[in-house]
């Protein structure tokens, strides 16, 4: 039986996969890979590096420049990942400070809710300009990953359709 994990240390085995890395490495990675539908902080990537170096799962090389460790995911971590995939994600929680927003609107000063969804649309509208210049570059490459694809093409339909949710709002909601 390997370690126990979490999604975020998953992830970063995930990545592991791939090479070596550093925590540097792995933070810029995460922030572009995942970064828009999971949170990670600087902090968490070390921590779980730590345990899963004191767990078997990675092993840390030689410090280089600046302190650099690259960390290489050992067989026991391939296991480890591979154990966490074959339970699935589990059932998914919607943590949405707009949504929460939305809900609790009747309480706001007048007006605040209004800015708010329109600061949220022309957020989530630059997102989806991104997201779509994004997918015609990375469809461009010969060697691109169809499965980081597919997850930018879950966050193209989830920034249009929250730009249409607001668009359609009824106009009291927004009062």
């Amino acid at each position: 039986m390997s370690a126990d994990i979490n999604a975020t240390a998953a992830s970063l085995l995930g990545f592991l996969h791939d090479g070596p890395m550093t925590g540097w490495d792995l933070v810029a990675r995460a922030e572009q890979t995942i970064g828009p539908f999971w949170s990670l902080t600087k902090s968490q990537v070390y921590r779980e590096l730590a345990y899963m170096a004191d767990h078997g799962l990675v092993t840390p090389g030689v410090t280089g420049r600046r302190d650099a460790k690259p960390y290489t995911i050992t067989d026991a971590g391939r296991a480890t990942f591979a154990e966490w995939a074959a339970r699935g994600p589990g059932e998914g929680t919607i943590r949405l400070p707009l949504l929460l927003f939305v809900t609790l609107g009747r309480h706001l000063q007048p007006g605040l809710l209004r800015s708010v969804l329109s600061e949220q649309r022309a957020q989530q509208a630059e997102l989806l300009k991104h997201y779509l210049g994004l997918r015609q570059v990375l469809g461009e490459l010969e060697d691109m990953d169809p499965h980081v694809l597919a997850t930018l093409e879950y966050g193209i339909t989830v920034a249009r359709a929250t730009v249409r949710w607001i668009d359609r709002l009824p106009p009291e909601v927004g009062a």
